[in-house]
């Protein structure tokens, strides 16, 4: 038997129903494995499971850091830690689920990025010089300080590429230094490592429709609400989609009907970055939930998990799946 379960997949794959399914069959606790499901308040546009939900399986690290409050990678990695612990001596299989894969790649490598203070001078005199020269100015920073880092960052993930800037600053060596050390590294945990894929349109579709709803599920009052008790939110909780762009809406930057736009445009790019991210991942059990009934998807992994097939072969077989 593996440590852990891991249940992954893009935003609105459909993540959340199937993993209450396969907890309750297999007697599991949910870690939530999503940088922002952790703050608390945010709840329509994050996509946190209801309170129904979670009456009936334990979720973990969902609701319990303030919308003003940095929060790290290495702070989820040892919490997530603890929970693993805690439910295995309970007799329990922890069931990690989610969509943010730096967070999942801290729990099951381990994160060899540095603790650094943030340099909030750095990074306001690097948002001034994205405003004025754009964006691709700041990429060229990096550039030429860590090339591999700025290959794989486009120029527009400004928050990205001035954190990169910021780590080479503060340590002398690079973002890209740090992941190949991670890298070298033995796993963590063993995991039973699955993720659900639906075809690109249908996920988009999907994704559409769920930013539609949050906003007939009143998310702009949410938004609004937040910026009402708050004297500012920290930089993660600001840039979580849907909020960035509700925000830019409520100070008067871009209409409603922009900031709808620019949601769904955001979220379906997150999307493809994550799978990206899916197609590198290795010894990843792939189920296509558009093309697989979902009993048999779940009565698979069950299967797997316990030891009722081989989950090599399994592997093997569906690694060549398309998506």
């Amino acid at each position: 038997m593996k440590d852990i379960i891991v249940l992954t997949g893009a935003t609105a794959v459909g993540k959340t129903e199937l993993s209450l399914d396969l907890a309750a069959q297999i007697n599991a606790e949910i870690i939530s494995v999503d940088s922002m499901q952790i703050y608390q308040e945010m709840n329509i546009g994050t996509a946190k499971a209801s309170e129904s939900e979670r009456a009936k399986i334990n979720h973990h690290l969902i609701d319990f850091v303030s919308p003003e409050a940095d929060y790290s990678v290495s702070q989820f990695q040892e919490e997530c830690d603890r929970l693993i612990f805690e439910i295995k001596a309970e007799g329990k299989m922890p069931l990690l689920v989610g969509g943010t894969h730096l967070y999942l790649r801290a729990v099951l490598e381990g994160f060899m990025l540095p603790e650094i203070e943030p340099d909030y001078e750095l990074r306001h005199r690097l948002e001034k010089l994205a405003e004025s020269k754009g964006t691709e100015a700041v990429h060229k920073i990096l550039a030429a300080k860590d090339a591999a880092a700025a290959k794989k960052l486009h120029p527009n993930d400004l928050r990205r590429v001035i954190r990169a800037i910021e780590i080479y600053k503060q340590t002398g060596k690079s973002k890209s230094f740090y992941k190949k050390k991670q890298k070298e590294r033995s796993p963590r945990y063993s995991a039973f490592k699955f993720a659900l894929i639906r075809s690109r349109e249908n996920l988009y579709q999907r994704i559409n429709k769920r930013v539609d709803l949050m906003m007939e599920q009143g998310l702009l009052d949410e938004v609004e609400s937040l910026l009402d008790k708050y004297e500012s939110l920290s930089d993660t909780a600001h840039q979580a989609l849907g909020y960035k762009e509700l925000i830019s809406h409520l100070k008067g930057k871009i209409s409603l009907e922009e900031a709808v736009h620019e949601i769904k445009k955001r979220s379906r790019h997150f999307a493809k970055r994550q799978l990206t991210w899916l197609r590198k991942e290795d010894d990843l059990i792939v189920f296509n939930i558009e093309k697989e009934d979902k009993s048999e998807i779940l009565n698979t992994m069950i299967q797997l998990i316990k030891g009722e097939k081989n989950y090599e072969q399994e592997y093997q077989k569906r690694k060549e799946i398309d998506f």
